[in-house]
């Protein structure tokens, strides 16, 4: 009897812990994301005036919004370790972020990350599922210019087209550094079987952690933001010349991003909504590759493109049977380190969310009263 009391207990602090922390986050976002866009309604004479100092105030309350999301899973004790390359030296080159995709917690795991990676949140390109758009983040992406794309056979080519119009307009006038996606094009659970069909009818090697990456967006990132296609100016948001095209270097980095949850357990969203789960350390492997080692052409680049995630298969088949990632090279042992937020400034833009939406709801029922 006492253990069936014991065990109802915590099953009614879950309960309960999972109620608050929901309430707690739709407040979150009823606040912050509609701070964030009267804040960017209100500042639109400044994009016309000074267009860069506009993307940049946006960037940082980006990276805000980011931290907020970060915070849910930090208060719950989800937290990151990383390994391989220490990527923060590169944080202000350009670089296309490859990443392995298993759950949508993987989302969250990456904004919380790479929070500490200089300017990187602020000046990063997503490329999502465009189901994302409908999500309470979509508008906040829509703002920052990240691209949605459409999976299936039906949508592939014209969807490459669009990506690559949408770079050439905004990447470069928002003054974009890091792109990042996922080039599985699909959570593992969904796209194993149909991705180990497809290696055993081509020869190709058998993967059970990730699956076969897909080309076409590896191959247009490279195509239209390496350094030898910056020949002529970028459109910017209103159709002008973006002067500053020509002084960029292009892409220098390939970084090649495997995440790990323990036990092979991807932790969702809804993880990191209701905390359900007990605190959990995710650990992400970092590989830097420069550009010039990265083919352009589609067949080379493809076989590149299949090595990495054949390595990533290595790397997480290493990770689970021994709860580390292998050395890198000149290393005799793996090197970890801890993730770390500030709590302090993580409660300072909570506060700062709460007191705007505080304040914009004051104005905006001012004048509603004044007018009707």
């Amino acid at each position: 009897m006492a253990q069936i009391l014991d065990g109802a207990g915590k099953l009614g602090w879950v309960l309960l812990k999972s109620v608050l922390r929901f309430v707690f986050m739709f407040l979150n976002n009823c606040v912050a994301i509609p701070s964030y866009c009267i804040y960017l309604l209100l500042l639109q004479p400044l994009r016309i005036w000074d267009r860069s100092a506009f993307w940049h105030i946006e960037g940082i309350m980006f990276k805000w919004l980011l931290a907020m999301v970060s915070s849910w899973g930090w208060i719950a004790g989800y937290t990151v370790t990383e390994w391989g390359d220490d990527v923060r030296p590169i944080s202000e080159e350009e670089a296309m972020v490859i990443v392995n995709h298993q759950s949508t917690g993987d989302v969250c795991t990456l904004m919380m990350c790479l929070q500490d990676k200089g300017t990187v949140v602020r000046k990063m390109m997503w490329l999502m599922d465009h189901v994302f758009k409908y999500t309470n983040f979509g508008l906040v992406s829509l703002i920052h210019g990240d691209f949605f794309i459409r999976q299936g056979k039906a949508h592939r080519d014209k969807q490459l087209v669009y990506l690559k119009d949408h770079l050439d307009k905004y990447y470069h006038s928002r003054d974009r550094k890091w792109i990042v996606l996922f080039p599985e094009g699909g959570f593992l659970r969904k796209r194993r079987e149909t991705s180990q069909l497809f290696a055993k009818k081509h020869s190709l090697p058998h993967l059970t952690h990730v699956t076969l990456p897909r080309l076409g967006a590896v191959h247009v990132i490279l195509k239209t933001l390496s350094a030898q296609q910056e020949n002529g100016s970028v459109g910017g948001d209103a159709g002008t010349p973006n002067q500053t095209a020509n002084k960029r270097k292009g892409l220098q980095w390939v970084i090649d991003v495997t995440i790990a949850y323990p036990k092979a357990r991807p932790m969702d969203i809804q993880t990191w909504i209701f905390g359900y789960r007990p605190p959990t350390v995710t650990h992400v492997h970092y590989r830097m590759y420069p550009i010039k080692e990265v083919p352009e052409e589609a067949e080379p680049l493809t076989d590149w493109l299949y090595q990495r995630f054949v390595e990533k298969e290595e790397l997480l088949a290493h990770f689970y049977d021994t709860g580390s990632f292998p050395p890198v090279n000149g290393q005799k042992e793996a090197v970890s380190r801890q993730m770390t937020l500030d709590p302090v400034w993580l409660c300072a833009i909570q506060s700062l969310a709460f007191v705007s939406g505080y304040v914009w709801y004051s104005v905006l029922q001012y004048l509603y009263c004044c007018l009707f």
